[in-house]
């Protein structure tokens, strides 16, 4: 840890000292222990490798100025994970088992939280089958691993708008497909996409409907949301696009605090319209790695639109302090959603 430059972080190319494992062998879930951080070692006809039967996580712990560890909602990313492992055949462990190895990790590593505010120890647990076989059918053999990075935020622009290309050529999941699961071969299928974008000068690509090319689903790393008029707008749930954690969290605190959400399709047509006649006032993203992060420009068919002057709105911004404070222990938690380390 001492040769880590705690100024300079990247997002996830850091590792802390030690990881979790958990091997699911004979029909159940045994053997925990905490092991140095380190390699791992696979056949070639691991399953995984081959077929995709992995699962993971992403959460974060924060460390506010009273000194408390805070690891924000892990009940609800355990529930999901659970969710995930359904629809990927695999054997979920007990929820408050993946809880309890979250706290013994943060406990044995919670030195490599960093303290610069919009930093955090980013929590990724890992579940992947280690059956070795060429087979295509479920594994009866996985293991877990939680691992910890110290991290900055993820758009690395603080609260300056990020730009969005808008995706028409390929899709990220289809109906009755595994857009709902956190798994990996969603965001393998994501990667030449968001490559293209990139080399665009745009920072992610914004994910249309399957079908018809028509309505709007998620951004890359996190869920969307538009203020039109005196309304909040955000994608509803249909089984395409991931639940995401602070996604619900800003859904509850826009809320309590008298806003109308409206969880709904909406159509890539009705987004241009409202920024072009002005009815959009600003846009934002929501994510675990990105938190809260403002949209500033769409690009959709060669054409770019300006949000709000490419800069975070009063609604972003109140939000982004909102979440951020509770995190750190600044600002109240009326939901009970921070589970406290004790170290």
């Amino acid at each position: 840890m001492a040769s880590v430059d705690f100024d300079t972080l990247g997002f996830g190319a850091v590792f802390s000292d030690h990881m979790f494992n958990l091997h699911y062998e004979d029909g159940r879930w045994q053997r925990p222990e905490i092991l140095p951080y380190g390699p791992m070692t696979l056949e070639p006809g691991n399953a995984t490798l081959h077929y995709g039967q992995a699962v993971f996580e992403g959460l974060k712990a924060f460390k506010g100025a009273d000194g408390q560890v805070r690891v924000f909602r892990p009940d609800m990313n355990a529930r999901r994970l659970s969710a995930s492992c359904e629809r990927l055949c695999i054997p979920a462990p007990a929820e408050s088992y993946l809880l309890e190895a979250i706290d013994e990790l943060i406990r044995l590593d919670h030195g490599w939280i960093p303290r610069q505010r919009g930093e955090a120890l980013y929590i990724r647990p890992l579940i992947f089958s280690t059956e070795n076989h060429l087979e295509v059918r479920a594994s009866r053999t996985f293991r877990l691993v939680i691992m910890t990075s110290p991290v900055r935020a993820y758009f690395d622009k603080g609260m300056q708008g990020v730009a969005l290309k808008v995706e028409e050529d390929f899709t990220r999941a289809a109906p009755g497909g595994t857009g709902a699961a956190k798994t990996a071969g969603n965001y393998a299928g994501s990667l030449y996409p968001t490559a293209r974008g990139v080399d665009e000068g745009y920072a992610q690509v914004l994910w249309l409907d399957s079908i018809e090319h028509r309505y709007v689903e998620e951004v890359g790393a996190m869920n969307i949301f538009f203020v039109i008029g005196d309304k909040l707008v955000t994608p509803g749930l249909r089984g395409t696009i991931l639940s995401g954690v602070t996604r619900d969290s800003a859904i509850t605190l826009l809320e309590a605090a008298g806003h109308v959400i409206e969880q709904r399709r909406i159509s890539i047509d009705e987004v241009v319209q409202s920024i072009t006649d002005g009815s959009m006032k600003e846009a934002f993203g929501a994510g675990t790695a990105a938190i809260i992060a403002p949209v500033g420009k769409l690009n959709y068919r060669a054409t770019d639109y300006l949000v709000n002057n490419n800069e975070a709105g009063h609604i972003t911004r109140w939000l982004y302090d909102q979440l951020t404070g509770i995190q750190l222990g600044e600002v109240e938690d009326r939901h009970g959603w921070n589970r406290i380390v004790r170290i």
